[in-house]
């Protein structure tokens, strides 16, 4: 029995940012306005407080790993990124993580490292060669198989992200050589919506349906992702043949819930937590059970 929780898109922020001039001319003003003045900042006001409370919480359930599917900061700052690994604990705690949009806010962003030295001792694994993405660890007997879909973008309205032709490749090796287990891919996009329908291009993965073949291809089980805030799954997903999870925001006002799991064979328990901020605590929500496919 491995017993996981999975953690996505906290947009944490700090109250000094690192603005260059260049800031202004490329995607991250229009992050900012939209933060700023959009609703978002109002949105993740509590996000700090809320994080730590959770993390307080984690520590005590008798978790194996943690998992983090993306976006830990606003903008894409570094001290937003110092600020995030700080609250998460990632020096002390077991943990996964891939970037997602938001912590590859520009294309300077993207190329900065930040969140690869931020979050370094939860990109330890196994890999093919010396790239970093993808890679895998292995907890009880079960395989987490992180992959990074985010990209730096250039334009404002672009959300949009790919793991590209090269790290596919790698992919595909790297679930060739995997001891048998179950193998939980990580990625920050989804593969649908809760509709069931396909993100748009300009906010989803470019190249959806390559990915899943080499995942399913690779004896993929599950997979697990972030970037939409509302939590929703799905047995048997359209454009997939494995279940699909996606954890929602940790810290959003009003969404703010994280998923348990705990994996048995190829048996995994869900319990979602949701926060109460009257009482300053997460409570139970509601429990599932899905059957992963054979690895």
């Amino acid at each position: 029995m491995v017993r996981l929780v999975h953690l996505s898109d906290i947009h944490i922020t700090a109250p000094n940012l690192e603005w260059l001039r260049q800031d202004w001319f490329n995607k991250r003003l229009a992050a900012w306005v939209n933060y700023r003045w959009l609703g978002r900042g109002l949105r993740f006001r509590h996000a700090n407080q809320v994080l730590s409370r959770l993390m307080s919480e984690i520590q005590k359930r008798g978790i194996d790993h943690i998992i983090f599917s993306g976006d830990a900061t606003a903008l894409g700052f570094a001290s937003e990124f110092q600020k995030a690994a700080e609250i998460l604990r990632v020096d002390a705690l077991s943990g996964l993580a891939v970037p997602g949009n938001h912590d590859y806010c520009t294309v300077p962003a993207a190329a900065s490292g930040y969140f690869e030295r931020s979050f370094a001792p939860w990109l330890e694994g196994r890999r093919v060669d010396e790239e970093t993405y993808p890679f895998a660890q292995r907890v009880g007997d079960v395989w987490l198989v992180g992959v990074n879909t985010a990209t730096g973008n250039r334009l404002a309205w672009n959300a949009g992200g790919a793991a590209g032709p090269a790290q596919r490749r790698r992919l595909s090796l790297l679930l060739a050589e995997l001891e048998p287990g179950p193998r939980i891919l990580v990625t920050h996009y989804p593969i649908c919506l809760a509709s069931g329908k396909r993100e748009h291009r300009t906010h989803g993965l470019r190249d959806l349906h390559e990915l899943v073949e080499v995942a399913a291809q690779g004896g993929i089980t599950l997979w697990l992702h972030g970037h939409r805030h509302g939590f929703y799954y799905f047995q048997r997903p359209p454009f997939a043949p494995f279940p699909v999870i996606c954890a929602g925001s940790s810290t959003q006002t009003g969404l703010w819930s994280y998923p348990e799991y705990t994996v048995t064979g190829n048996q995994l328990q869900v319990l979602r937590r949701v926060y109460n901020p009257v009482a300053n605590t997460f409570e139970d929500a509601d429990r599932f059970e899905l059957q992963l496919v054979s690895g």
